[in-house]
């Protein structure tokens, strides 16, 4: 195969961020109007920026900008009388306090003019959801312990402040997430209605007085007429490792809240139907380290009955779903999930059982079915094509959306070579699945270089655009990029994840080699110039990688894993390993059997070591103790730090010295490029 480079698009990290990131697609009760949030690259690069726009779901009039703050605004929703509600850092135009940069509610009227404030808790408004019907919402925000309303949260927050007090106390796991510490404030949602006029939401209602920890990672919505609010919340346990999502009903006048689900189980993003009497959820079983704990979606009668306890709706569905949404006359169910190396949209008809795929190739999230049932719209993107809205016939099946007018940016796109789907076998025959890039101009006579991209997760897949690890960057620069998705990548089936569980060392590993010889077998390619990199888990495997062979130029290793037993004890949720590699206080053997540090002493392979300060999933630690083993033991290698940045490269500049410094390293080792140190490092 020879790929043609006259002509070809160039498409530089500088391209690349210069996308609009579409997200958080909503669509008015009515079926009328569709707005999707979109960031920019803003403030000289320093961070994105999001604002809200309209689109033309039926013609071909570009997008029309709604918000325009300097903050930004996000998480837009529709309510029942056509006004649009969303969240914005932008100060209370009748605030004193205009240096308050806590996210407000906001709500722009149905025939426009001016944004107003609608409510601006103390603590700020994390996440909303509105009835359909009734004009009302529930909101989550988070009051200090003890605070009996908004007034009493504030004084607490202003006598810290004063006393120059930022120490929190701790009584329970998890303590921080992500990003984030979870404190001091507490998670409480508070009902509300829609107030006439100019008025602002005053005295909601506290549904959850008193919840401790219980409603932090909660997920809720609320029911069309906005009698009942259905929630996930924290089992009631100390015991780390049996920590799960239960689901509780909330009756949004009396507060009095019912268990709808309290197994053995992980529940999240509850969606409850257009005549309020049903929800579904997504049910994650426990996992244990025999067994992967499946997904699946479980039904719920809210006024009792025949699904009381709840109803699994997928029995033999061999995928897990996610983003369950409901049709208009509530007698369908629209999700997604990881499919092959796409993650197509579904439709579920509840009275007959039957699954259909309705899209073909491409990864789509944010599903709006229509009121009248025909038309389901969405967010679609490929690995060549970042997210853009589509729509789909909702009762038609593998078919190619209908492209809904978009950013000009998106539309005139043009990239510097495609992607195909190639295949490899591991050494017990199992077929390891791939995408693969290869730059223009690459033949056999002039073969182009390989970069290994190895997915987070594990349970993950490449089958969507990606930001953080965009492979036309790479094909820019001539390397061929390959994209491949061993065992524990999601939308293979249960066995393709029993096969990989708890076994990172051996089958993975053995898996990610099987592609890349693979690869390598291609006439285009010179396999003498290959690059392991990843993130997180693919981190991980880049660091287990280079202690088990030395036939790869560089590593790069993001945010990765290094040594499992310490890590155990600091990453955000290190009990939940547990249900994976077991006790490591009474047998750390999988622990040590599967850590990267291990090796230590066998690794040769110069590494690029990249970690941000603020990430709580995988810590600064394991980056730190990596850098000090590879320097003790000679290997060539650096460490480019953020700290400002957690588990991605979020801030445009920082994703420049990103690709920089990553391109720069692996030019240096696998085609003898000069290395030219970032010129703002």
């Amino acid at each position: 195969m020879t790929n043609d480079k006259r002509d070809a698009p160039a498409f530089t990290v500088d391209d690349m961020l210069a996308l609009p990131r579409l997200s958080n697609l909503s669509l008015s009760p009515d079926g009328g109007r569709l707005v999707v949030s979109a960031a920019r690259e803003g403030d000289g690069g320093k961070k994105l920026l999001t604002a809200v726009y309209e689109l033309d779901k039926d013609g071909e009039k570009p997008p029309r900008r709604l918000t325009r703050s300097k903050p930004g605004e996000s998480s837009a929703k529709f309510a029942p009388d056509g006004s649009l509600l969303f969240t914005s850092k932008h100060p209370n135009p009748d605030d004193e306090d205009e240096a308050k940069e806590k996210p407000s509610l906001w709500l722009l009227p149905a025939g426009g003019g001016e944004a107003r404030p609608l409510a601006a808790p103390s603590g700020g408004v994390a996440s909303f959801a509105v009835a359909r019907e009734a004009g009302a919402i529930v909101f989550s925000a988070g009051m200090g312990p003890g605070a009996k309303d908004d007034e009493d949260d504030a004084k607490l927050e202003k006598a810290r402040e004063d006393a120059g007090v930022s120490a929190q106390l701790f009584e329970g796991y998890p303590i921080r997430f992500w990003d984030h510490f979870l404190g001091p404030r507490e998670p409480r949602l508070h009902f509300a209605e829609i107030p006439d006029g100019e008025k602002k939401i005053e005295n909601a209602k506290d549904l959850t007085p008193e919840p401790g920890r219980s409603l932090d990672l909660s997920s809720f919505d609320i029911a069309p007429d906005g009698s009942t609010v259905v929630s996930s919340r924290w089992n009631d346990t100390e015991d780390p490792t049996g920590k799960l999502l239960n689901l509780v009903a909330i009756n949004t006048k009396t507060g009095e809240a019912r268990a709808l689900a309290d197994d053995e189980a992980w529940y999240s993003s509850p969606s409850i139907s257009p005549d309020g009497k049903r929800v579904v959820a997504v049910r994650e079983a426990k996992s244990t380290p025999d067994e992967p704990g499946d997904h699946t979606l479980v039904l719920f009668d809210l006024g009792g009955g025949e699904t009381e306890g709840g109803r699994d709706l997928l029995p033999g569905f061999d995928l897990w779903p996610s983003g369950a949404v409901w049709g208009g006359d509530s007698k369908a169910i629209f999700f997604t999930a990881d499919a092959e190396g796409h993650s197509p949209a579904f439709r579920l008809d509840l009275e007959s059982g039957d699954v259909l795929r309705l899209s073909g190739e491409g990864a789509y999230t944010d599903l709006h079915p229509s009121p009248d049932g025909g038309t389901l719209y969405a967010l679609r993107s490929t690995i060549t094509e970042p997210p853009r809205p589509v729509a789909l016939d909702a009762r038609s099946e593998k078919q190619s959306p209908r492209l809904l007018a978009c950013f000009d940016e998106i539309e005139d796109l043009s990239l510097p070579a495609g992607v195909e789907r190639v295949a490899a076998e591991a050494e017990d025959g199992t077929p390891v699945p791939s995408w693969l890039l290869v730059p223009p101009g690459a033949s056999a006579d002039s073969p182009a270089p390989l970069a290994v991209f190895i997915h987070g997760g594990p349970l993950n897949s490449w089958n969507s655009w990606h930001w953080r690890w965009n492979p036309h960057v790479f094909v820019n620069e001539g390397w061929a990029v390959l994209l491949p998705d061993p065992a524990l990548s999601t939308g293979y089936g249960m066995e393709a994840i029993r096969r990989g569980w708890g076994r990172w060392g051996d089958i993975v590993y053995g898996d990610v080699m099987g592609a890349v010889d693979g690869a390598e077998g291609h006439e285009d390619i010179d396999g003498s110039r290959t690059v392991a990199m990843g993130g997180s888990f693919g981190g991980y495997m880049a660091n287990w990688i280079v202690g088990r062979t030395d036939r790869f130029r560089a590593a790069v290793t993001h945010a990765s894993l290094w040594n499992l037993e310490n890590f155990h004890g600091t990453t955000d949720l290190g009990a939940w390993w547990e249900r994976e590699f077991g006790d490591p206080y009474k047998d750390p053997s999988k622990y040590r059997e599967h850590s990267p540090h291990t090796n230590v002493a066998d690794i040769k392979t110069p590494t690029l070591v990249i970690h941000g300060e603020l990430d709580y999933r995988v810590p600064i630690s394991e980056a730190l103790t990596l850098w000090t083993d590879l320097k003790r033991h000679g290997v060539k290698a650096k460490f480019l730090y953020f700290p400002d940045e957690n588990h991605w490269i979020l801030k445009p500049n920082n994703s420049r010295l990103w690709y920089e410094s990553v391109l720069g390293f692996i030019d240096h080792h696998a085609r003898g490029g000069e290395w030219e140190r970032p010129e703002l490092l």
